[in-house]
């Protein structure tokens, strides 16, 4: 028998995998920031557009993504059997599905300005929303390329280069804004198309920088992962396909509860519409630091899970879950003491509506502190799932916790009993609380406990 892990190394071994994994979560998530932050100087209009086409863009994007986030487990589930064949087969058929997901997702951003009329969005809004959409939706395949091979990379210890990776989109993205939305460098002033532009290139040039990365270097090409592309691969597709779409499902149950918001708060007006998405923008940043610890997290239990190992699994747990505990302390901390530069570093403070716009994204700051915890422990607990490779019953949790529970709540709150913007936002406390509690009670039950797999119960 090997000896068990103290809770002191359980912690190292976390943030060895996970600091990297969280960098590149930031780093990605700082793309979004920069088109808010600099689409936000341009214009309010132009800014509830991109809040908009960003988020729709999103909330597809995590429907397509679970294939890409069912690689994380297997291909560690995979190494840690030392199948180098399923470790290329399972990441060549998450491409597969992904690719076939965008081409078929792309007509609703070509139309989209009809369907957001129809959520009751105002006219101007929804066509540059759709001008937006029209140009950023075609990196969707792209995008889904670089999430399947940031999960094959991650699950085999190459963190380092997605953050790198990451990080280099980031520069691209802000130097592509910088010309086409304000028209500089004797660029056309594209506004909210530039920053669509903007985001298209940065996912092609992000899919080939890992592309090459995983071809060509020495210690990969063992597992020889663009062998025989073309080739379909049956089983590894069923396979991926099982336990991706329900990741899909479960992340556009979420994701459906922040556009939904956004929708709703459309509803109330185009400044509140703006605040809410800087609001949510600086939110999701904090939110970034626990999705890098929930894959890391994913990937040690898929491993120990595979090995039987189910003390060290349950450690592993415990060790991820009070790391993300003391990072959302630490996010209340400044949420509730510093809500006023946050919010201010998305707004040119000169133009006239901005007062308002930040009046507004302050209060809902102050909101966005209450269910840290709650977003904190959803997250985790989705990724602590994921390495047991449950994923059906969750997405069933989730679905509930957010349109049975969430949605109504938010709505209610806002309209029937006026509370307004401040009262969707409540909403949305209610759901991440439902899910979080759920969840993590879902994870305890089906996680091995000592003497189950042969092991001391002490």
């Amino acid at each position: 028998m090997m000896p068990q892990m103290s809770l002191s190394t359980h912690a190292r071994a976390t943030l060895a995998l996970g600091l990297p994994l969280i960098g590149s979560s930031l780093a990605q998530m700082a793309l979004h920031v920069t088109d808010t932050v600099m689409v936000g100087w341009y214009g309010v209009v132009a800014l509830a557009a991109v809040v908009l086409g960003s988020s729709t863009f999103f909330v597809l994007f995590i429907l397509g993504a679970g294939f890409a986030k069912a690689i994380l487990p297997m291909v560690a589930a995979a190494r840690a059997a030392g199948d180098e064949a399923q470790v290329r087969r399972d990441a060549r058929m998450g491409l597969w599905l992904s690719a076939g997901f965008g081409l078929l997702i792309y007509p609703v951003f070509w139309w989209s300005e009809p369907l957001l009329l129809a959520l009751g969005q105002e006219p101007e809004v929804a066509r540059l929303a759709q001008d937006y959409l029209r140009i950023a939706g075609a990196g969707m395949v792209p995008a889904l390329w670089v999430a399947v091979l940031q999960s094959w990379l991650a699950a085999l210890g190459r963190t380092q280069v997605v953050l790198w990776v990451t990080l280099a989109a980031v520069a691209v993205n802000v130097v592509i804004n910088w010309a086409l939305i304000f028209g500089n460098w004797g660029f056309p002033e594209m506004g909210a198309a530039g920053a669509a532009v903007a985001t298209l290139t940065v996912q092609v040039v992000s899919f080939i920088g890992l592309a090459v990365y995983a071809a060509l270097l020495p210690s990969l090409q063992q597992y020889r992962l663009f062998q025989r592309f073309w080739k379909l691969d049956a089983p590894a597709l069923v396979q991926v396909f099982r336990l991706g779409w329900p990741i899909g499902l479960t992340g556009i149950a979420e994701g459906g509860l922040f556009q939904a918001s956004a929708l709703m708060m459309g509803w109330v007006g185009t400044a509140q519409l703006a605040a809410h998405g800087i609001a949510l923008e600086a939110a999701a940043v904090a939110f970034m630091v626990h999705v890098g610890l929930s894959s890391a997290a994913t990937i040690r239990i898929a491993g120990f899970a595979e090995k039987g190992e189910a003390r060290s699994l349950r450690d592993a747990a415990v060790v991820s879950l009070g790391l993300s505990f003391l990072v959302a302390l630490a996010v209340i901390a400044v949420f509730v003491t510093l809500p006023e530069p946050v919010i201010g570093l998305f707004l040119d403070e000169t133009k006239p509506e901005s007062a308002a716009i930040l009046a507004f994204g302050v209060t809902l700051l102050a909101v966005a502190a209450l269910f840290q915890l709650a977003d904190a422990m959803q997250v985790m607990a989705l990724g602590l799932l994921r390495g047991l490779h449950d994923t059906k019953v969750p997405m069933v949790l989730a679905a509930v916790s957010y349109w049975v529970i969430g949605v109504p709540s938010s709505y209610v709150l806002a309209f029937p009993l006026g509370f307004g913007g401040v009262g969707l936002w409540f909403g949305l406390v209610i759901g991440l609380v439902a899910a979080g509690a759920s969840l993590m009670l879902r994870f305890w039950a089906l996680a091995p406990k000592p003497g189950m797999a042969g092991e001391p119960a002490l």
